[in-house]
This record gives structure tokens, sequence and C-alpha cells, in this order.
């Protein structure tokens, strides 16, 4: 049994009201079929199409679901996807308002900046090596529209993946100069680690799971385009935002980026 048109509309508007109005909303998945992927990322291209027709311009594209545990803890085998605009991006060490993402959460990671198209489902990683212009770490400030991040796999593919904002670094690498799965990372808030991790933490390595992204794009008919950002999974545990938090990142061999919130 199929999810119907109607349903898929409902869940959308319902995301949508929760992001105009600050407040979080119930799951979406009462309104969709048990494991309906592709109704869920139906909801999310009507968001898509309402925020490009506000005026909203695409960024490039996020990862989420990198971690085989969270992917078991939510009954799927893969990643999933969302979309990256322009006005979600954050300066280096920038303050950010709280009230900018509801319910937010950070994670580090590392994200790759495009210089060629990705237009062909049958990539190779030497295609991504050849298409990929710099790396940078990044912030994810992940967010969700749903109450108490009460979420199972259709509500947060439904919901953008979870997306909110991002910070990325201030030095831009080639890829040349690091290694994207045996890099560590370390989060610290006020001089001390909150998360840790690694590349390889990642789909085995970040740049696996910016190839699954490329050909998913690809084959869905909205291919990386030069200029788009990949932000490619998390490294390590995400980690709860409180108001005046300041969250350093540094990943070795790529550098660092700093995410700091308002007190409000």
């Amino acid at each position: 049994m199929t999810t119907t048109e109607g349903a898929i509309r409902e869940a959308a508007d319902r995301l949508a009201a929760a992001s105009a109005s600050g407040t979080p909303c119930a799951p979406i998945r009462d309104l969709l079929t048990a494991g309906d992927l592709a109704a869920a990322y139906a909801v999310q291209e009507i968001n898509t199409a309402r925020a490009l027709g506000e005026g909203r311009r695409l960024a490039g594209r996020k990862i989420g679901l990198t971690s085989l545990a969270v992917q078991k803890q939510l009954g799927v085998g893969q990643p999933d996807y969302g979309m990256l605009f322009a006005d979600m991006a954050r300066g280096d060490g920038e303050d950010i308002a709280l009230a900018d993402v509801l319910q937010p959460k950070v994670e580090a990671e590392i994200a790759f900046v495009l210089g060629r198209d990705l237009e062909d489902d049958r990539l190779t990683v030497a295609d991504l090596f050849r298409a990929v212009d710099y790396a940078v770490p990044a912030v994810e400030i992940v967010g969700s529209r749903i109450a108490n991040w009460d979420i199972r796999i259709t509500d947060t593919i439904a919901d953008n993946a979870s997306s909110g904002l991002y910070v990325l670094g201030s030095r831009p690498m080639p890829l040349s100069a690091f290694d994207p799965r045996l890099c560590g990372m370390v989060m610290e808030k006020a001089g001390e680690p909150v998360s840790v991790g690694a590349g390889a933490a990642c789909m085995g390595s970040p740049l696996n799971a910016a190839l699954w992204l490329a050909k998913v794009m690809a084959k869905a008919g909205y291919p990386l385009k030069a200029g788009d950002t990949i932000l490619s999974g998390a490294l390590g545990p995400m980690v709860p935002v409180r108001p005046g938090d300041v969250f350093d990142v540094r990943i070795s061999g790529l550098g660092s980026v700093r995410a700091s919130f308002g007190k409000e």
C-alpha cells in the first residue's frame, strides 16, 4: 500500500508550519505508509520546491545516517540526504542565534566543495577526486521540526534530513593535503572534548559517502554541480546545544572551525 498524495501534502504542510511558527510538530510518520521512503522524499521535495519558490537558493546537499550504528537503530541500510540552502550557511566563529534552529545539535564533518559537475550515475572515486575543488572542516547544526526529536526514518527524510544550519572552516585544503579516511576529529566545548571520531566512522571514508550522494543525485535527475557544497556526514557523536555554547572542531591535516551560539 502506497501513501496517498493527500497524505504527502499534509505531511509537507505540517513540517512547513512548524518551521514557520518555530513550534515543533508531531511526527509525520502517522501520515505515511510504514517504510515508504519514496513518500518521505516526496514530502521533502514539496518543501524544497516551496523554498525555491520563496527565492531561496540551493547551495549543495547534506548526507545523513552515515553511521552504521544509527542506520541499524532506524532500521535502514543506507544513508539519506537533504538540501543545503545558501541561507543556512553561517561564518566561522560568527554568533549564531539559537532561534534560527529548532532543537539544535551539532556534529563535526568534512565538507567537500565541487569544481566540476557530477552528472553521471556511473561515477567512480577517481571522478570524485577530479571534481572536488577543496575540502574544509565543517560543523553541521542539525535541527528537527518534530517535537522532542521523536523521529523514525520517514520523519527525518521528510524533514530535509533534519537539517538546520552549517558552518564551514576558513582555510580550503586540496584532497592531497590530508587523508579523509584516517584523519582524526575532536570537538571541544569550553576546552573539554565532547565528541571524538575519525573519517573512517563515516561509511568507511567521507569520500564513500560523497560518492554515494553524487550517484543518487545523478540518478534522481538533480546532479551535483560545480560550486555545490557536500556535507559528507558526522565523524563522531552529535552534541546538544545550550545557550552560549562555543564548539571548536579540529580535524587532523584539515584545520579547524568554530560554531558559536548566542545566549538566547
